[in-house]
């Protein structure tokens, strides 16, 4: 392969592209190389090489002259500990940069949920991108994080919060470096912890079982009238399910006739099929609200229609629960409830832990799946039961709504 020594700057590089060299060199930097592209010279790729391992450090004119020279001491400090480190470079020389480049592939992330998607575009729109773009991928450590995001967070927003906007920016660096987009990860050995020490407590239940009574009834009052949200927090009650996997239901996931409500997995949090035993009292509630729908005209496929012809959005269920509750109550903490009273009732915990559709260890999975639907319907026919002595069985049958 013919070689040429030269003064590595884009220039020279240009010049010589009309050339018949296939190698460049620089005596000034004995481990950097560079090669012109076969198929197009007007492009080419960076390597170094160390104790004679090469190692392909980025692809000119993306990476060129005057970066590359800078960013060769990082490189070869990290060879020269591990000759089999990466050689990478990028064209990226600020936060904003890897942000940006995150949010541009996230958004186009199949393997997302919407509402995923959503929260971390939020994260990084109103707070990361303001705070962090101008920053140096260099000078990315602990001291300059706590400065200019951490603690200025943490003094106006809850802890829980601030730990989910740190994990979207800790989730775009990791999967820079895996990709070879960055050769090392400047927040490797970076913990949520080295910033923020106070243990984040899980937000208090603001419904308990001493609620039942007047939540029910409540619900009995306004099913007529506004039956839709109606339904989803009966569903979400009676079944311990999440919010998203509940406004996604179907008609067609539901038999009343083997009594069984099917959740695929592409509707779960967990990416894992559902299935929840449907109990005489909710087949009858959900018999009760089918004739609701149908006196209203609907047809459709979905339990809980939108706009457009697709399930209800996450938004518009959020604000529906929000104004039926008041404020004084969530969507989550009809699940909490329904959790909490099946522990006072001593339904044991994996059956709980099964109905909520968490995922499994290895061993419990085994010991569920063969036990599994017995034990599910008898735990939520005890519930049920629970439920109708603190008033479901209005809300059973129009004649008895009300009473």
């Amino acid at each position: 392969m013919s070689t040429l020594y030269i003064a590595f700057t884009d220039s020279e590089i240009r010049k010589q592209a009309g050339g018949v060299a296939r190698q460049l060199r620089d005596p000034r930097f004995p481990e950097l190389r560079f090669r012109y592209s076969t198929a197009d010279r007007t492009r080419g790729a960076w390597h170094v090489v160390v104790r004679g391992k090469w190692g392909k450090a980025g692809n000119y004119p993306g990476i060129n002259a005057k970066l590359m020279q800078s960013t060769l001491p990082a490189i070869l400090a990290r060879r020269s500990a591990d000759p089999d480190a990466t050689s990478t470079t990028t064209s990226w020389t600020t936060v904003g940069d890897a942000l940006t480049w995150y949010a541009d592939r996230m958004s186009r992330d199949r393997g997302l949920s919407a509402k995923r998607k959503a929260s971390a575009q939020s994260a990084l729109k109103c707070h990361l991108v303001p705070r962090l773009q101008d920053l140096a991928l260099s000078g990315l450590n602990r001291a300059s994080l706590d400065r200019l995001l951490m603690w200025p967070m943490q003094e106006r927003y809850e802890l829980s919060f601030v730990r989910s906007v740190y994990g979207v920016l800790a989730v775009a660096f990791r999967q820079a470096t895996r990709l070879s987009l960055l050769g090392t990860n400047p927040m490797a050995d970076l913990k949520f912890t080295d910033f923020v020490r106070t243990r984040i407590k899980p937000k208090p239940a603001r419904l308990r079982g001493d609620d039942l009574p007047v939540l029910l009834q409540g619900l009995a009052d306004r099913i007529e009238m506004a039956p839709l949200e109606t339904m989803l927090a009966l569903m979400m009650l009676c079944h311990g399910t999440r919010l998203g996997e509940t406004r996604l239901a179907r008609w067609k996931s539901i038999n009343l006739a083997t009594g069984q409500w099917f959740i695929p997995a592409a509707d779960t949090k967990t990416k894992v099929e559902h299935t929840l035993p449907l109990t005489a009292q909710t087949c009858a509630l959900i018999e009760r609200y089918r004739a609701i729908q149908q006196t209203a005209g609907y047809e459709g496929p979905f339990l809980f229609p939108g706009r457009a012809g697709g399930a209800i959005s996450a938004t518009l269920a959020s604000t529906l629960f929000k104004v039926m509750a008041k404020g004084e109550w969530s969507s989550h903490d009809l699940r909490k409830v329904a959790r909490t009273g099946w522990m006072d009732l001593g339904i044991d915990y994996l059956v709980g832990e099964m109905l909520l559709n968490h995922a499994m260890k290895d061993l419990d999975a085994t010991y569920i799946h063969t036990t599994a639907e017995g034990l599910k319907r008898q735990a939520l026919q005890t519930w049920h039961t629970h439920l109708e002595q603190h008033g479901l069985t209005p809300l059973l049958s129009r004649t008895g709504a009300g009473r």
